[in-house]
Protein backbone atom coordinates (compact mmCIF):
# COMPACT_ATOMS: atom_id res chain seq x y z
CA UNK A 1 0.00 0.00 0.00
CA UNK A 2 1.13 3.15 -0.63
CA UNK A 3 1.44 5.97 1.81
CA UNK A 4 -1.89 7.94 0.59
CA UNK A 5 -3.45 5.12 1.37
CA UNK A 6 -3.10 5.55 5.30
CA UNK A 7 -5.25 8.69 5.52
CA UNK A 8 -7.54 7.42 3.58
CA UNK A 9 -8.63 4.40 5.88
CA UNK A 10 -9.31 6.52 8.49
CA UNK A 11 -12.03 8.41 6.77
CA UNK A 12 -13.65 4.84 6.36
CA UNK A 13 -12.98 4.27 10.31
CA UNK A 14 -15.28 7.49 11.16
CA UNK A 15 -17.95 6.04 8.41
CA UNK A 16 -18.44 2.46 10.53
CA UNK A 17 -17.07 3.14 14.65
CA UNK A 18 -18.96 5.58 16.86
CA UNK A 19 -16.03 7.25 18.93
CA UNK A 20 -14.78 7.19 22.22
CA UNK A 21 -14.15 11.23 22.98
CA UNK A 22 -11.39 11.95 25.64
CA UNK A 23 -13.27 12.13 28.96
CA UNK A 24 -10.49 13.58 31.13
CA UNK A 25 -7.01 15.24 30.52
CA UNK A 26 -5.58 11.42 30.64
CA UNK A 27 -7.87 9.75 27.64
CA UNK A 28 -7.17 11.22 24.01
CA UNK A 29 -9.72 9.28 23.38
CA UNK A 30 -8.82 6.50 20.94
CA UNK A 31 -11.68 4.66 18.58
CA UNK A 32 -11.22 1.26 18.90
CA UNK A 33 -11.91 -1.10 16.51
CA UNK A 34 -13.68 -4.27 18.30
CA UNK A 35 -15.96 -2.02 20.50
CA UNK A 36 -18.61 -3.65 22.66
CA UNK A 37 -21.25 -1.39 20.54
CA UNK A 38 -21.24 -4.08 18.32
CA UNK A 39 -24.54 -5.61 19.41
CA UNK A 40 -26.29 -2.34 18.42
CA UNK A 41 -28.66 -2.58 15.20
CA UNK A 42 -26.89 -0.81 12.81
CA UNK A 43 -29.69 0.27 11.03
CA UNK A 44 -30.96 2.28 14.32
CA UNK A 45 -28.81 5.21 13.12
CA UNK A 46 -28.68 6.45 17.17
CA UNK A 47 -27.27 9.85 16.86
CA UNK A 48 -25.43 10.72 20.28
CA UNK A 49 -23.89 13.87 19.23
CA UNK A 50 -23.60 16.68 16.12
CA UNK A 51 -23.73 15.81 12.72
CA UNK A 52 -20.59 16.39 10.83
CA UNK A 53 -20.86 17.29 7.02
CA UNK A 54 -17.19 15.97 6.24
CA UNK A 55 -14.83 13.67 7.91
CA UNK A 56 -10.78 15.01 7.66
CA UNK A 57 -8.47 12.66 8.39
CA UNK A 58 -4.65 13.90 8.37
CA UNK A 59 -1.99 11.63 8.82
CA UNK A 60 0.77 12.78 10.62
CA UNK A 61 3.64 10.63 9.29
CA UNK A 62 7.64 11.08 10.43
CA UNK A 63 8.93 11.66 7.16
CA UNK A 64 5.62 13.25 4.82
CA UNK A 65 2.06 13.87 5.30
CA UNK A 66 -1.11 14.19 4.07
CA UNK A 67 -4.75 14.35 4.40
CA UNK A 68 -7.58 12.74 2.74
CA UNK A 69 -11.90 13.59 3.62
CA UNK A 70 -15.33 11.94 3.12
CA UNK A 71 -18.37 13.72 3.12
CA UNK A 72 -20.28 12.17 5.30
CA UNK A 73 -23.26 11.20 2.47
CA UNK A 74 -20.93 9.57 0.52
CA UNK A 75 -18.40 7.78 2.93
CA UNK A 76 -17.57 5.62 0.15
CA UNK A 77 -15.93 8.27 -2.18
CA UNK A 78 -12.50 9.22 -0.59
CA UNK A 79 -10.30 12.50 -2.06
CA UNK A 80 -6.53 12.63 -1.41
CA UNK A 81 -5.37 16.25 -0.83
CA UNK A 82 -4.63 17.61 -4.08
CA UNK A 83 -0.90 18.37 -5.13
CA UNK A 84 1.31 20.80 -4.20
CA UNK A 85 4.09 22.70 -5.94
CA UNK A 86 7.76 20.89 -4.61
CA UNK A 87 8.98 17.32 -5.25
CA UNK A 88 12.08 15.78 -6.05
CA UNK A 89 13.86 14.44 -9.08
CA UNK A 90 13.65 10.92 -9.03
CA UNK A 91 11.56 10.48 -5.83
CA UNK A 92 7.68 9.76 -6.31
CA UNK A 93 5.04 11.23 -3.58
CA UNK A 94 1.23 11.08 -2.56
CA UNK A 95 2.18 13.39 0.91
CA UNK A 96 4.62 16.30 1.41
CA UNK A 97 7.08 16.08 3.73
CA UNK A 98 6.88 16.71 7.63
CA UNK A 99 8.87 19.37 7.46
CA UNK A 100 8.42 23.14 9.23
CA UNK A 101 10.31 26.22 9.15
CA UNK A 102 10.07 29.35 11.48
CA UNK A 103 11.17 32.58 11.14
CA UNK A 104 14.45 33.55 12.89
CA UNK A 105 11.49 35.39 15.56
CA UNK A 106 10.14 31.61 15.54
CA UNK A 107 6.68 32.37 14.00
CA UNK A 108 5.19 30.02 11.30
CA UNK A 109 6.76 30.48 8.05
CA UNK A 110 6.19 27.54 6.02
CA UNK A 111 5.97 23.60 5.54
CA UNK A 112 6.52 20.44 3.81
CA UNK A 113 8.11 21.44 0.21
CA UNK A 114 7.72 24.85 0.20
CA UNK A 115 9.60 24.91 3.50
CA UNK A 116 12.29 23.06 2.62
CA UNK A 117 12.73 24.50 -0.78
CA UNK A 118 12.60 28.18 0.92
CA UNK A 119 15.22 27.21 3.77
CA UNK A 120 17.57 25.55 1.19
CA UNK A 121 17.47 28.79 -1.11
CA UNK A 122 18.46 30.77 1.90
CA UNK A 123 22.14 32.53 1.96
CA UNK A 124 23.85 30.74 4.01
CA UNK A 125 24.90 33.59 6.95
CA UNK A 126 21.01 34.21 7.10
CA UNK A 127 19.82 30.36 7.03
CA UNK A 128 21.16 29.83 10.58
CA UNK A 129 18.74 32.37 12.19
CA UNK A 130 15.99 30.55 10.91
CA UNK A 131 14.47 27.46 12.92
CA UNK A 132 14.24 24.31 10.14
CA UNK A 133 12.49 20.86 11.62
CA UNK A 134 12.22 17.83 10.26
CA UNK A 135 11.02 14.06 10.96
CA UNK A 136 10.00 15.27 14.46
CA UNK A 137 6.84 13.18 15.47
CA UNK A 138 9.74 9.99 16.59
CA UNK A 139 10.57 12.45 19.66
CA UNK A 140 6.82 11.37 21.36
CA UNK A 141 8.19 8.15 21.41
CA UNK A 142 11.58 8.46 22.42
CA UNK A 143 10.86 10.95 25.16
CA UNK A 144 10.22 9.57 28.72
CA UNK A 145 9.03 11.71 30.53
CA UNK A 146 6.78 13.96 27.52
CA UNK A 147 4.95 16.86 28.73
CA UNK A 148 3.68 20.18 27.45
CA UNK A 149 7.21 21.49 28.28
CA UNK A 150 9.14 18.90 25.62
CA UNK A 151 11.83 20.50 23.60
CA UNK A 152 12.89 20.13 20.41
CA UNK A 153 16.32 21.10 18.63
CA UNK A 154 15.75 22.80 15.26
CA UNK A 155 18.94 21.98 12.45
CA UNK A 156 20.77 24.74 13.86
CA UNK A 157 20.59 23.68 16.98
CA UNK A 158 18.25 26.03 18.65
CA UNK A 159 15.39 24.84 21.18
CA UNK A 160 12.10 24.76 20.25
CA UNK A 161 8.96 23.98 22.40
CA UNK A 162 7.64 20.32 20.83
CA UNK A 163 3.62 21.40 21.31
CA UNK A 164 4.36 24.18 19.22
CA UNK A 165 6.12 22.87 16.02
CA UNK A 166 2.91 19.72 15.93
CA UNK A 167 0.26 22.34 16.85
CA UNK A 168 1.82 24.72 13.87
CA UNK A 169 1.72 21.44 11.64
CA UNK A 170 -1.85 20.74 12.46
CA UNK A 171 -2.81 23.90 12.17
CA UNK A 172 -1.35 24.22 8.60
CA UNK A 173 -3.40 21.20 7.38
CA UNK A 174 -6.42 22.84 8.77
CA UNK A 175 -5.97 25.75 6.63
CA UNK A 176 -4.99 23.39 3.60
CA UNK A 177 -7.92 21.14 4.10
CA UNK A 178 -10.72 23.71 5.11
CA UNK A 179 -9.46 26.05 1.75
CA UNK A 180 -9.85 22.77 -0.73
CA UNK A 181 -13.32 22.01 1.00
CA UNK A 182 -14.07 25.62 0.23
CA UNK A 183 -13.15 25.67 -2.85
CA UNK A 184 -15.02 22.61 -3.59
CA UNK A 185 -18.24 23.93 -2.33
CA UNK A 186 -17.77 27.38 -3.62
CA UNK A 187 -18.15 28.84 0.16
CA UNK A 188 -16.78 29.56 3.04
CA UNK A 189 -15.80 25.53 4.59
CA UNK A 190 -17.08 26.52 8.29
CA UNK A 191 -14.76 23.86 10.87
CA UNK A 192 -17.63 23.17 13.09
CA UNK A 193 -19.36 21.09 9.80
CA UNK A 194 -16.00 18.94 9.99
CA UNK A 195 -14.94 16.03 12.38
CA UNK A 196 -11.13 15.37 12.20
CA UNK A 197 -9.49 12.43 12.13
CA UNK A 198 -5.39 12.13 13.60
CA UNK A 199 -3.73 9.04 13.37
CA UNK A 200 -0.83 7.65 15.55
CA UNK A 201 1.35 4.48 16.12
CA UNK A 202 -0.40 1.87 18.08
CA UNK A 203 3.20 1.46 20.23
CA UNK A 204 3.10 5.14 20.98
CA UNK A 205 2.39 5.60 25.39
CA UNK A 206 -0.88 7.36 26.33
CA UNK A 207 1.14 10.66 27.04
CA UNK A 208 2.01 10.68 23.22
CA UNK A 209 -1.16 10.18 22.28
CA UNK A 210 -2.82 12.43 24.42
CA UNK A 211 -0.09 15.24 23.33
CA UNK A 212 -1.39 15.22 19.69
CA UNK A 213 -4.91 15.90 20.88
CA UNK A 214 -3.28 19.20 23.25
CA UNK A 215 -1.35 20.17 19.94
CA UNK A 216 -4.99 19.74 18.19
CA UNK A 217 -6.91 22.02 20.90
CA UNK A 218 -3.66 24.41 20.84
CA UNK A 219 -3.83 25.48 16.71
CA UNK A 220 -7.90 25.24 17.21
CA UNK A 221 -8.54 22.15 15.32
CA UNK A 222 -11.15 21.33 17.47
CA UNK A 223 -12.37 23.10 20.99
CA UNK A 224 -11.40 21.81 24.59
CA UNK A 225 -14.96 21.32 25.44
CA UNK A 226 -15.99 19.95 22.06
CA UNK A 227 -13.77 16.52 22.43
CA UNK A 228 -15.91 14.70 20.02
CA UNK A 229 -14.76 16.43 17.00
CA UNK A 230 -11.42 14.38 16.83
CA UNK A 231 -10.77 11.44 16.88
CA UNK A 232 -7.52 9.75 17.98
CA UNK A 233 -7.25 6.08 15.54
CA UNK A 234 -4.46 4.11 15.51
CA UNK A 235 -2.57 3.62 12.58
CA UNK A 236 -2.30 0.04 12.15
CA UNK A 237 -5.88 -0.32 13.01
CA UNK A 238 -7.10 1.95 10.40
CA UNK A 239 -4.36 -0.04 7.43
CA UNK A 240 -6.56 -3.15 9.01
CA UNK A 241 -10.01 -1.96 7.62
CA UNK A 242 -8.60 -0.60 4.22
CA UNK A 243 -7.00 -4.25 3.70
CA UNK A 244 -10.14 -5.68 4.33
CA UNK A 245 -11.12 -3.84 1.00
CA UNK A 246 -9.26 -5.37 -1.61
CA UNK A 247 -9.65 -8.07 -3.74
CA UNK A 248 -7.64 -11.20 -3.86
CA UNK A 249 -6.77 -11.63 -7.30
CA UNK A 250 -5.09 -7.91 -6.33
CA UNK A 251 -2.59 -9.65 -4.09
CA UNK A 252 0.32 -11.33 -4.86
CA UNK A 253 0.61 -15.02 -3.38
CA UNK A 254 4.49 -15.61 -2.52
CA UNK A 255 3.72 -19.31 -2.14
CA UNK A 256 3.34 -19.55 -6.24
CA UNK A 257 6.64 -19.75 -8.79
CA UNK A 258 5.29 -17.02 -11.48
CA UNK A 259 7.24 -13.83 -11.75
CA UNK A 260 4.80 -10.99 -10.19
CA UNK A 261 6.13 -7.42 -11.45
CA UNK A 262 9.92 -8.83 -12.99
CA UNK A 263 10.48 -10.74 -9.05
CA UNK A 264 10.42 -14.48 -9.16
CA UNK A 265 9.76 -16.23 -5.60
CA UNK A 266 12.44 -18.50 -6.14
CA UNK A 267 15.32 -15.84 -6.93
CA UNK A 268 17.09 -14.09 -4.35
CA UNK A 269 15.65 -11.75 -3.06
CA UNK A 270 17.72 -11.38 0.00
CA UNK A 271 17.93 -13.65 2.95
CA UNK A 272 15.28 -12.05 5.07
CA UNK A 273 12.70 -11.72 2.83
CA UNK A 274 12.97 -15.57 2.05
CA UNK A 275 13.65 -16.57 5.85
CA UNK A 276 10.42 -14.69 6.43
CA UNK A 277 8.75 -16.54 3.76
CA UNK A 278 9.76 -20.22 5.23
CA UNK A 279 9.12 -19.19 8.93
CA UNK A 280 5.70 -17.96 8.24
CA UNK A 281 4.92 -20.79 5.72
CA UNK A 282 6.38 -23.80 8.08
CA UNK A 283 5.06 -22.54 11.53
CA UNK A 284 1.52 -21.94 10.48
CA UNK A 285 0.89 -22.89 7.05
CA UNK A 286 -0.38 -19.29 6.08
CA UNK A 287 -0.29 -17.55 2.94
CA UNK A 288 1.90 -14.59 2.40
CA UNK A 289 0.83 -11.65 -0.01
CA UNK A 290 2.14 -8.60 -1.49
CA UNK A 291 -0.70 -5.90 -1.36
CA UNK A 292 -0.72 -3.73 -4.73
CA UNK A 293 -2.57 -0.76 -4.72
CA UNK A 294 -6.05 -1.26 -5.69
CA UNK A 295 -9.04 -0.58 -4.00
CA UNK A 296 -11.76 -4.00 -3.83
CA UNK A 297 -13.74 -6.26 -1.99
CA UNK A 298 -11.99 -9.26 -0.18
CA UNK A 299 -14.58 -9.54 1.77
CA UNK A 300 -16.44 -12.08 0.09
CA UNK A 301 -13.04 -14.16 0.93
CA UNK A 302 -12.92 -13.37 4.29
CA UNK A 303 -14.82 -15.94 6.56
CA UNK A 304 -16.14 -15.74 10.87
CA UNK A 305 -13.32 -16.31 12.74
CA UNK A 306 -10.50 -15.33 10.17
CA UNK A 307 -7.35 -14.15 11.44
CA UNK A 308 -5.03 -11.39 9.84
CA UNK A 309 -1.57 -9.30 10.77
CA UNK A 310 -0.91 -6.37 9.46
CA UNK A 311 2.31 -5.05 9.62
CA UNK A 312 2.42 -1.32 8.72
CA UNK A 313 5.92 -0.64 8.21
CA UNK A 314 6.17 3.51 8.29
CA UNK A 315 8.99 6.16 8.31
CA UNK A 316 9.52 6.05 12.37
CA UNK A 317 7.63 2.87 13.71
CA UNK A 318 6.36 -0.26 12.68
CA UNK A 319 3.42 -1.45 14.40
CA UNK A 320 1.55 -5.21 13.97
CA UNK A 321 -1.89 -5.93 15.09
CA UNK A 322 -3.23 -9.12 14.72
CA UNK A 323 -6.99 -9.00 14.06
CA UNK A 324 -9.94 -11.61 13.89
CA UNK A 325 -13.01 -11.13 11.69
CA UNK A 326 -16.68 -10.71 13.62
CA UNK A 327 -19.81 -11.23 11.69
CA UNK A 328 -22.36 -10.58 10.85
CA UNK A 329 -21.09 -6.79 10.94
CA UNK A 330 -17.68 -7.67 10.32
CA UNK A 331 -16.24 -5.73 13.22
CA UNK A 332 -12.59 -6.75 14.17
CA UNK A 333 -11.52 -8.42 17.59
CA UNK A 334 -8.02 -7.66 18.39
CA UNK A 335 -6.39 -11.37 19.35
CA UNK A 336 -2.99 -10.07 20.95
CA UNK A 337 -2.03 -6.25 21.66
CA UNK A 338 -0.32 -4.16 18.96
CA UNK A 339 3.60 -4.61 19.28
CA UNK A 340 6.14 -3.29 17.37
CA UNK A 341 9.19 -0.66 17.30
CA UNK A 342 11.37 2.16 15.91
CA UNK A 343 12.04 -0.16 13.58
CA UNK A 344 10.46 2.35 10.58
CA UNK A 345 12.94 3.60 7.07
CA UNK A 346 14.33 6.56 8.91
CA UNK A 347 16.78 3.96 10.37
CA UNK A 348 18.11 3.32 7.17
CA UNK A 349 19.24 6.99 6.84
CA UNK A 350 20.46 6.34 10.39
CA UNK A 351 22.76 3.94 9.08
CA UNK A 352 23.51 6.81 6.02
CA UNK A 353 25.06 8.82 8.67
CA UNK A 354 26.99 6.49 10.61
CA UNK A 355 28.86 4.87 7.44
CA UNK A 356 29.68 9.17 6.93
CA UNK A 357 30.76 9.43 10.56
CA UNK A 358 32.97 6.35 9.44
CA UNK A 359 34.35 7.80 6.52
CA UNK A 360 34.53 11.17 7.41
CA UNK A 361 34.72 11.15 11.05
CA UNK A 362 32.04 11.83 13.69
CA UNK A 363 33.51 15.65 14.32
CA UNK A 364 32.88 16.91 10.81
CA UNK A 365 29.28 15.67 10.23
CA UNK A 366 28.74 17.36 13.27
CA UNK A 367 29.96 20.67 12.45
CA UNK A 368 29.07 19.71 8.47
CA UNK A 369 25.47 19.51 9.91
CA UNK A 370 25.62 23.00 12.12
CA UNK A 371 27.75 25.47 10.15
CA UNK A 372 25.50 23.94 6.52
CA UNK A 373 22.65 23.04 7.66
CA UNK A 374 20.56 23.52 4.40
CA UNK A 375 23.87 21.49 2.25
CA UNK A 376 22.85 18.73 5.14
CA UNK A 377 18.91 18.67 3.89
CA UNK A 378 20.43 18.41 0.45
CA UNK A 379 22.48 15.53 0.87
CA UNK A 380 19.45 14.20 2.43
CA UNK A 381 16.91 14.55 -0.08
CA UNK A 382 19.64 13.01 -2.43
CA UNK A 383 20.03 9.74 -0.84
CA UNK A 384 15.90 9.80 -0.31
CA UNK A 385 15.97 9.29 -3.93
CA UNK A 386 18.79 6.69 -4.62
CA UNK A 387 17.45 4.65 -1.29
CA UNK A 388 14.25 4.46 -2.94
CA UNK A 389 15.95 3.07 -5.65
CA UNK A 390 17.84 0.37 -3.97
CA UNK A 391 16.36 -3.21 -5.12
CA UNK A 392 17.83 -6.67 -3.50
CA UNK A 393 18.30 -7.86 -6.81
CA UNK A 394 20.76 -4.62 -7.88
CA UNK A 395 23.66 -5.09 -9.43
CA UNK A 396 24.88 -1.59 -10.99
CA UNK A 397 26.13 1.14 -8.23
CA UNK A 398 24.04 4.01 -6.74
CA UNK A 399 25.67 7.55 -7.20
CA UNK A 400 24.78 10.02 -4.22
CA UNK A 401 25.53 13.60 -5.41
CA UNK A 402 27.93 15.59 -2.79
CA UNK A 403 27.09 18.89 -1.99
CA UNK A 404 29.91 21.33 -3.81
CA UNK A 405 29.52 23.39 -0.13
CA UNK A 406 30.17 19.57 2.28
CA UNK A 407 33.52 18.52 -0.59
CA UNK A 408 34.68 22.39 0.08
CA UNK A 409 33.64 22.45 3.81
CA UNK A 410 35.38 19.02 4.32
CA UNK A 411 38.82 20.93 2.88
CA UNK A 412 39.05 23.88 4.84
CA UNK A 413 38.12 21.58 8.21
CA UNK A 414 40.81 18.92 7.70
CA UNK A 415 42.89 19.90 5.07
CA UNK A 416 43.11 17.22 2.84
CA UNK A 417 40.20 16.13 0.14
CA UNK A 418 36.68 13.71 0.26
CA UNK A 419 38.95 11.64 -2.47
CA UNK A 420 41.36 11.21 -0.02
CA UNK A 421 39.23 10.36 3.33
CA UNK A 422 37.37 7.74 0.96
CA UNK A 423 41.10 6.05 0.60
CA UNK A 424 42.00 6.24 3.89
CA UNK A 425 38.84 4.98 5.56
CA UNK A 426 39.17 1.39 4.90
CA UNK A 427 35.22 1.76 3.36
CA UNK A 428 35.42 -0.78 0.74
CA UNK A 429 31.82 -0.41 -1.02
CA UNK A 430 31.86 3.40 -0.76
CA UNK A 431 34.24 4.94 -3.91
CA UNK A 432 34.39 8.45 -5.17
CA UNK A 433 33.97 9.34 -8.52
CA UNK A 434 35.28 12.47 -10.56
CA UNK A 435 31.77 13.81 -11.09
CA UNK A 436 31.47 14.43 -7.58
CA UNK A 437 29.65 11.50 -6.24
CA UNK A 438 29.74 8.98 -3.71
CA UNK A 439 29.33 5.42 -5.49
CA UNK A 440 27.60 2.85 -3.56
CA UNK A 441 27.97 -0.49 -4.58
CA UNK A 442 25.03 -2.55 -4.13
CA UNK A 443 25.95 -4.59 -1.06
CA UNK A 444 26.36 -1.29 1.05
CA UNK A 445 22.98 -0.38 0.08
CA UNK A 446 21.72 -3.51 1.25
CA UNK A 447 23.93 -3.09 4.45
CA UNK A 448 22.15 0.57 5.40
CA UNK A 449 18.83 -1.42 5.00
CA UNK A 450 19.50 -4.59 6.73
CA UNK A 451 20.07 -3.70 11.00
CA UNK A 452 16.34 -2.34 10.54
CA UNK A 453 14.78 -4.89 8.05
CA UNK A 454 16.34 -7.37 11.21
CA UNK A 455 14.70 -5.87 13.47
CA UNK A 456 11.25 -6.32 11.62
CA UNK A 457 11.59 -10.01 11.07
CA UNK A 458 12.71 -10.65 14.23
CA UNK A 459 9.92 -8.81 15.65
CA UNK A 460 7.80 -10.79 13.35
CA UNK A 461 9.20 -13.99 14.22
CA UNK A 462 8.41 -13.43 18.41
CA UNK A 463 5.19 -12.40 17.28
CA UNK A 464 4.54 -15.76 15.69
CA UNK A 465 5.63 -17.57 18.76
CA UNK A 466 2.71 -16.11 20.47
CA UNK A 467 -0.21 -18.56 20.95
CA UNK A 468 -2.75 -16.56 20.71
CA UNK A 469 -1.40 -15.77 17.14
CA UNK A 470 -1.91 -18.95 15.82
CA UNK A 471 -3.50 -20.08 12.36
CA UNK A 472 -3.15 -16.57 10.56
CA UNK A 473 -4.09 -16.23 7.05
CA UNK A 474 -3.24 -13.44 5.94
CA UNK A 475 -0.01 -11.26 6.33
CA UNK A 476 -0.75 -7.69 5.01
CA UNK A 477 2.30 -5.15 4.82
CA UNK A 478 1.70 -1.56 4.36
CA UNK A 479 2.66 1.48 4.82
CA UNK A 480 5.41 4.24 3.08
CA UNK A 481 8.57 1.52 3.83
Amino acid sequence: MTEKESATDNVTADAVYTPSPAKSMGDPGITPLSPTHSTKDPDQNVSTGPTFVVVVAIDFGTTSSGYAYSFTKEPECIHTMRRWEGGDPGVSNQKTPTTILLTPDRKFHSFGYAARDFYHDLDPTESKHWLYLEKFKMKLHTTANLSIDTDLHAANGKRVKALDIFSYALGFFREQALKELSDQAGSEFNNADVRWVITVPAIWKQPAKQFMREAAYKCGLVLRDNPEQLIIALEPEAASIYCRKLRLHQMVDLGTKNAVNGYSPTENVGAGMTQAKEHVRRNRQSRTFLVENVIGELWSELEEGDRYVVVDCGGGTVDLTVHQIRLPEGHLKELYKASGGPYGSIGVDYEFERLLCKIFGPDFIDQFKIKRPAAWVDLMIAFESRKRAAAPDRTNPLNINLPFSFIDYYKKFRGHSVEHALRKSNVDFVKWSSQGMLRMNPDAMNALFKPTIDHIIQHLGELFEKPEVSEIKFLFLVGGF
